[in-house]
């Protein structure tokens, strides 16, 4: 007789929507973004993104909730008690977390030593040229503050959901928001003078951000916009990695999942552009547009010169930032750890406090690999996407340009064509609850979000230039 292992649920509503939001809310948010909204037209990609979140976004959403707590299991084995043969479906999305979260955490590790860097009253180094280069590429430092952040997240993990993730998320969360309102409300009242004696405001960055621009816009680079602000949408909102089938699993019977949803895109939807908020107007002001850079680059190198020009305020505004995007890595990666341990719970039907050892152990041996990849197995691999990437790069391209959008696609083609879109709807409207855009659910699960998906996966794997 198989021993009954409890799996633990979230107390309410509330502590669901924060928890999913927390996920939802992570490092793309918050460096990604930005840069995305200041490279494609500012306005013209914050109404892509709207839009799509309404659609695109809400029929990914919920079929992923709604499929957890129906099946009241993980990715790995949620599939298979849908419709027996799609087991193979579950091992795919249950890889995703697995490659997605040494890396995750090796980035985490990062933002710890520029939070450090900071609080110790180093961040007049942070900005100088070359400074994430070497701390990155040195053989050791970033593997013990990869090694802080995998301890703080399996911590979490450990105690449980209520104990554990919910009551993190219920703290950190609130918090989140206030520091980002904080940091975006002073990021509009800057002003700097550059060598050539041009002034800026963050006023006018608020401009850049917010104001549609149209010049020059083709089919192409509309198409290139609207794809970007896909891409991103399905990078922030955690689906297609086994974590919101994994919370949605957790959900108790009676809540509604409907104003769940709504709430989630909501939280993630105003967070990211409040990352915006506090992040373009201050380099636009310091650095014009050509101060935005993607990744790493905007976060680790770019923000730390505004910073330094901002003077005696800027450590203080760089202590808050770096503590900010803590917050958002750490909720986000103890979610996806819960999609590996909740995955090994219910397929091995082990005791949580073993997989989440197991989780651990893994996860320290690989993300070990990942810090070494910018030092002693430094590579350079070209891929398909015309990027060239080391260890930790490729680890990205492969789980959220490829295996993603194959999740994301396959699911759709499950609910929408195999056991029908009444599996979900029938779900999400258990308790009597309106689900006011069941209509708009159907044609895009059946057919619009597939076909965006496959024009994603297709422009990822190069297969499809824009």
């Amino acid at each position: 007789m198989e021993k009954k292992i409890s799996r633990g649920t979230f107390s309410g509503n509330i502590g669901f929507v924060l928890a999913a939001a927390g996920s939802a809310v992570g490092l793309g948010n918050i460096w990604r973004f930005p840069y995305l909204a200041a490279k494609d037209g500012g306005g013209l990609f914050l109404l892509c993104y709207l839009i799509l979140a309404l659609t695109f976004g809400f029929t990914l959403l919920t079929t992923e909730i709604a499929i957890g707590r129906k099946t009241g299991q993980s990715s790995l084995t949620a599939y298979s008690c849908l419709r027996p043969g799609m087991g193979w479906l579950g091992v795919i999305a249950c890889l995703v977390p697995v490659i997605i979260l040494p890396y995750y955490c090796t980035i985490g590790g990062w933002v710890l030593k520029y939070l450090g860097t900071y609080l110790s009253g180093g961040g007049s180094q942070a900005y100088a040229d070359g400074y994430f280069t070497s701390f990155i590429t040195a053989q050791w430092t970033p593997c013990l503050w990869f090694l802080v952040f995998l301890v703080a997240t399996t911590f979490v993990v450990y105690r449980g959901i209520e104990t554990g993730i919910e009551k993190l998320s219920k703290v950190m969360m609130p918090v989140l928001l206030v520091l980002i309102l904080g940091i975006a409300f002073f990021s509009l009242t800057l002003h700097h003078t550059d060598a050539a004696g041009v002034t800026r405001t963050g006023l006018e960055g608020l401009k850049v951000y917010v104001i549609p621009s149209f010049e020059g816009l083709t089919l192409k680079k509309f198409m290139i916009v609207l794809m970007d602000a896909m891409g991103q949408l399905f990078y922030s909102i955690s689906v297609a990695m086994g974590i919101m089938i994994t919370y949605g699993s957790y959900v108790k019977k009676e809540n509604n999942l409907v104003s769940s949803v709504n709430q989630i895109e909501i939280f993630d939807t105003g967070v990211a552009f409040l990352a915006g908020l506090m992040i373009v107007p201050a380099v636009y002001t310091f650095m014009g547009t050509e101060g935005m850079t993607a990744g790493p680059s905007l976060m680790f190198i770019s923000l730390p010169k505004v910073f330094n020009a901002m003077g005696s305020m800027g450590t203080i505004v760089g202590i808050v930032f770096f503590l900010t995007v803590t917050f958002a890595a750490l909720t986000s990666s103890v979610s996806v750890m819960e999609a590996i341990v909740s995955s090994l719970m219910d397929k091995f039907h082990i005791e949580r406090k073993k997989a989440t050892m197991g989780a651990f152990i893994y996860t320290l041996m690989a993300g070990i690999i990942v810090c070494l990849g910018y030092n002693l197995l430094y590579m350079e691999v070209s891929l398909p996407n015309g990027s060239v990437g080391q260890i930790l790069d490729i680890m990205d391209y492969v789980s959220n340009n490829i295996m993603m959008p194959v999740v994301a696609i396959s699911t759709c083609v499950l609910i929408g064509w195999l056991v029908k879109p009444e599996t979900v709807i029938n779900e999400v409207t258990r308790n009597g609850a309106k689900f006011s855009r069941e209509k708009l659910y159907v044609v895009m699960v059946k057919f619009v979000t597939p076909v965006m998906l496959s024009l994603l996966l297709l422009q990822a794997m190069g297969l499809l230039r824009l």
